[in-house]
């Protein structure tokens, strides 16, 4: 063997061990990964699996932020602000325990599918907005309809309201029995609101929940009674005498 055949020789020997001690060095590399490393990334959770979503949907100056925000804080604002996608969180009864109701404010553009689809798969509940003063935005509800359907596929179970906002206002553009034949065309409940004058606002909610049937829910948290007011009661009624 000549001088260039050793020499080669020794090179493929040094590759080999070179290509293993890399291969070793990175299988303990990976060993040495601190296993709580990945359970960080694998906590990054959604919501919690007891919030209830409401989604409201309607075109862009119904007044979906304006009820929202009637509901959620007791405030109104006249200044318009167009909405990408808010979330505003209640708390609520649910089955006798304490539960989350997410309201989600939807954008009232076209821009963004995507997120309109996302928010009907996630979605417990829906409230479809328009407003009386504009046959338009009665108009733009129908496609989104159509889509809750496509995506959820039988309502039945499903709480939606088909709600006509504004209804201070006395430039109307859709009357109110017109509304009530499409919600009933589409087996859902109407009702008519006003942000503004905190007119229905309440009750829309109120009567929302009220449509889930799978199960119980109420705006009204059941506190446990103290011993103080159950004594407080037993007494009511009662003579004492002096």
């Amino acid at each position: 063997m000549n001088q260039d055949e050793t020499s080669a020789g020794m090179m493929s020997g040094m590759n080999r061990m070179s290509i293993r001690g890399s291969a070793s060095v990175n299988s303990r590399t990976a060993l040495q990964i601190p296993p709580k490393d990945r359970s960080v990334r694998l906590r990054v959770m959604p919501e919690q699996s007891n919030d209830y979503r409401v989604v409201v949907f309607g075109a862009a100056g119904v007044g979906k932020s304006s009820l929202v925000l009637r509901f959620v804080k007791g405030t109104f604002k006249e200044s318009y602000i167009p909405t990408i996608e808010d979330t505003y969180r209640q708390v609520i009864s649910c089955n006798k325990q304490v539960c989350t109701l997410q309201i989600t404010d939807t954008t009232g553009s076209h821009q963004f599918p995507a997120m309109q689809r996302l928010s009907i798969s996630k979605g417990h509940a829906f409230i479809l907005t328009y407003s009386i003063t504009s046959r338009q935005s009665l108009e733009e509800l129908k496609p989104i309809y159509n889509e809750i359907v496509q995506i959820k596929g039988d309502l039945r179970d499903i709480p939606v309201m088909l709600v006509g906002n504004k209804c201070d206002e006395e430039c109307r553009d859709v009357p109110q029995r017109e509304g009530a034949e499409l919600a009933k065309s589409w087996n859902c409940a109407f009702l008519e609101t006003s942000a503004k004058t905190n007119y229905n606002v309440k009750e829309l909610f109120q009567e929302l929940l009220q449509l889930e049937t799978r199960r119980t829910m109420s705006l009204q948290l059941e506190t446990k009674k103290t011993k103080s007011q159950k004594r407080k009661e037993k007494l009511k009624g009662k003579c004492v005498v002096m």
